[in-house]
């Protein structure tokens, strides 16, 4: 008797999934993820706040956060907490997805599974061409980040005090202290 290949998930079988929850798909596995906390929420709404006002007001990208699909490949389709998209590179906006890789992705750890941001996903961004990706940790109350380099990213700041400024967009600056309230 043979073992089973293990079932790999495609961006078909993910349309089909039912809209009430948050799933997201990599390298072909399908993972589902809970409403985050008051407090995740808190911080993803300042960040994004951030963004919007020091981003996509003064016309240098587009800002989106979760949940919106970001479609990187077929067995890949991620949904990051806030990301950031240059304003030359918008037409990876499409309807109903992002199709590509964004500029700079804000993942917020969860206490659940902190690793899956800090390894799964970190490869997966490098991968498909983010440029710069920010870990926010809730529970340290600090914010790395990681710069695209052709071996991977490399730690190019982390932070649990003063401003963390981003290397893609360098008018990006956010105080930390006010990230975490």
């Amino acid at each position: 008797m043979s073992a089973l290949a293990p079932v790999k998930f495609t961006y078909e079988d993910y349309c089909l999934l039912p809209e009430d929850k948050r799933y997201e798909l990599i390298e072909g596995d399908l993972y589902m993820t809970p409403a985050p906390a008051t407090r995740h929420q808190s911080i993803s709404k300042y960040v994004l706040y951030a963004f919007v006002s020091q981003l996509e007001r003064t016309g240098m990208a587009v800002v989106f956060n979760a949940p919106i699909d970001v479609y990187l490949s077929d067995e890949n389709v991620v949904q990051p907490d806030v990301l950031a998209i240059a304003i030359e590179r918008k037409g990876i906006v499409k309807e109903k997805y992002i199709r590509g890789a964004p500029d700079l992705v804000v993942e917020i750890l969860s206490s659940e599974h902190p690793e899956r941001d800090r390894t799964i996903k970190r490869k997966l961004y490098h991968k498909f061409g983010v440029k710069e990706y920010w870990i926010v940790d809730p529970e340290a109350r600090s914010v790395e980040i990681w710069s695209w380099d052709q071996d991977g990213f490399k730690l190019a700041g982390s932070s649990t005090t003063g401003a963390v400024t981003s290397h893609t967009f360098p008018s990006l600056s956010i105080p930390v202290a006010e990230i975490f309230g």
